[in-house]
C-alpha cells in the first residue's frame, strides 16, 4: 500500500478544504497520514476520513524557534514514516513540509497553492513571504496552483519554475460537492425558518458574505456599500456567515460600529450547514482582495445564486461577467454599490443569471471529477518515479 502524508498548518483545512477526499484516496489503496496543528477536527478526520492523523505543532505566524522545531518533527516524522509523496496544502505547512520532506529523501514532494498572502503586503514583509515561497516551490517536484490566475502570477513574478507549475483539471482544491449544493435540497420550509430566526420579512432581499470576516476579504467596502443600498432600499438585509479574526486582519473600527449600529446587518459565526445560508438568500456578495480560486463563489453557483465579485485571480474564473454574476474592481465601494442596487432592481437580469448559475459549475467543478485528476497525478508520479 502505498503511503502519503498530507500537511496543513491546521486541521480545519484537512477536514473542510479536503473533505471527503481522503476517503476517496483511501478507498483506493492509498495509506493516507494527515498531518496538521493540535484541534478537534483531527479526532473527526480519523472517523469520517478514514485515515491516521498525527500532531506537529505549527502557527500562521512567523515563529523563528516554533517552526524549526516543527520541521524537525516533520523530518523525523517522514524518516519514520518513509512515505511515497509528501502533499502540502497551506503557506506554512508548505515550507515544513517540502523543506523537511526534502532533507529526509522523500522522492515526491507536492504543494498545492491555494492563494498567496504575499500578494497584498509591502516591503520586508513582502520579500520575506517570496523568499519563503520561492524556497518551497524549490523543495518541491511539483506545485499546483488551484486556479490558472494563480498559475500565471507565480510564474510571472518568477516565484518558481513554469516547469514544475501545473494546475489539475479546470482548478479548485477539492471541487464543489455538487449534491450537497444543490438548490432543491432546501425546502421552502427551511428556507422561511432560517429567515424568521433572523428577523427577515420573507419577500425582503438577502446579500450574503461567506468567509473569514476580515479586511482582506473586502468586508469593510461590503458594509459600506451595504448602508449606502439600505439608505435607499430598507427592504433589504446583508447576513455574514464566518468569524471575524481580530488578531490577523481586524475589520476597521468604524466598519464594525456600522454592524453593530444596523439592524439589518447579520453576523451569524461560523456555520456548518452553509448551503442552507446559500439557499435563504438573494445574491452572494464577495469582494475580496484576493483569492486562490474562491470556493464560495463556486458554492454558491452549484446553489443557483448569482454572484458579485471582484476582478481578482480566480473569482474571475469561476464568474463570468453578465453569465452568471456580476465582475467590480477590488477595494472600491461605488462599483459595488452599483452592483448590488442592479442585481435587486433589474429582474430579468437576475433571472438570466440564476439561470446560469448551477450548470457553470457543474461542468467545470464537480468534485469527482477534480478527485479523478489528483488520483491520475499521483500515479503518473509514481511511475514515472518506478514506484507504483
Amino acid at each position: 500500500m502505498t503511503k502519503i502524508i498530507r500537511i496543513t498548518t491546521v486541521p480545519i483545512s484537512l477536514k473542510i478544504l479536503q473533505k471527503g477526499q481522503n476517503k476517496f484516496l483511501a478507498s483506493h489503496g492509498w495509506d493516507i497520514l494527515g498531518v496538521s496543528s493540535s484541534g478537534k477536527e483531527m479526532k473527526d478526520l480519523e472517523k469520517d476520513e478514514g485515515m491516521r492523523t498525527k500532531v506537529i505543532e505549527m502557527t500562521r505566524t512567523i515563529s523563528p524557534l516554533k517552526d524549526l522545531k516543527a520541521l524537525r518533527q516533520f523530518y523525523l516524522l517522514c524518516k519514520k514514516e518513509k512515505p511515497a509523496i509528501v502533499h502540502s496544502h497551506t503557506p506554512k505547512a508548505g515550507i515544513i513540509g517540502m523543506l523537511g520532506a526534502k532533507l529526509a529523501g522523500v522522492p515526491i514532494r507536492l504543494h498545492t497553492v491555494a492563494g498567496l498572502p504575499l500578494t497584498e503586503t509591502s516591503g520586508l514583509k513582502r520579500r520575506m513571504l517570496i523568499s519563503v515561497e520561492k524556497l518551497t516551490y524549490r523543495c518541491a517536484t511539483k506545485v499546483f496552483p488551484i486556479s490558472y490566475g494563480l498559475k500565471e502570477y507565480i510564474i510571472n513574478e518568477r516565484i518558481g519554475s513554469s516547469s514544475k507549475i501545473k494546475v489539475l483539471g479546470n482548478g479548485s482544491s477539492n471541487g464543489i460537492d455538487t449534491i450537497r449544493f444543490d438548490p432543491e435540497n432546501i425546502s421552502s420550509d427551511t428556507r422561511l425558518a432560517l429567515r424568521r430566526e433572523l428577523n427577515i420579512p420573507p419577500s425582503d432581499f438577502v446579500y450574503l458574505f461567506v468567509g473569514r470576516v476580515v479586511t482582506d476579504k473586502g468586508v469593510n467596502e461590503l458594509v459600506s456599500a451595504f448602508d449606502a443600498v439600505n439608505n435607499t432600499d430598507p427592504d433589504c438585509h446583508l447576513v455574514i456567515v464566518g468569524n471575524f479574526e481580530n488578531q490577523l486582519d481586524p475589520l476597521l473600527d468604524e466598519t464594525e460600529k456600522r454592524i453593530r449600529g444596523n439592524k439589518k446587518i447579520h453576523t451569524v459565526g461560523y456555520k456548518d450547514n452553509v448551503e442552507e445560508y446559500l439557499g435563504m438568500a438573494d445574491v452572494l456578495c464577495f469582494p475580496s482582495y484576493r483569492e486562490g480560486f474562491g470556493n464560495v463563489t463556486a458554492q454558491a453557483g452549484a446553489m443557483g445564486l448569482p454572484v458579485i465579485v471582484t476582478d481578482i485571480t480566480g473569482s474571475n474564473e469561476i464568474v463570468i461577467d453578465g453569465k452568471n454574476g456580476l465582475i467590480i474592481p477590488v477595494k472600491e465601494i461605488t462599483p459595488l454599490v452599483h452592483a448590488m442596487k442592479k442585481i435587486k432592481d433589474e429582474p430579468e437580469l437576475y433571472e438570466n443569471l440564476k439561470k446560469n448559475a448551477r450548470e457553470m459549475i457543474t461542468s467545470r467543478y464537480d468534485q469527482k471529477f477534480v478527485w479523478e485528476a489528483l488520483l491520475d497525478e499521483y500515479r503518473k508520479l509514481l511511475e514515472e518515479k518506478e514506484l507504483g
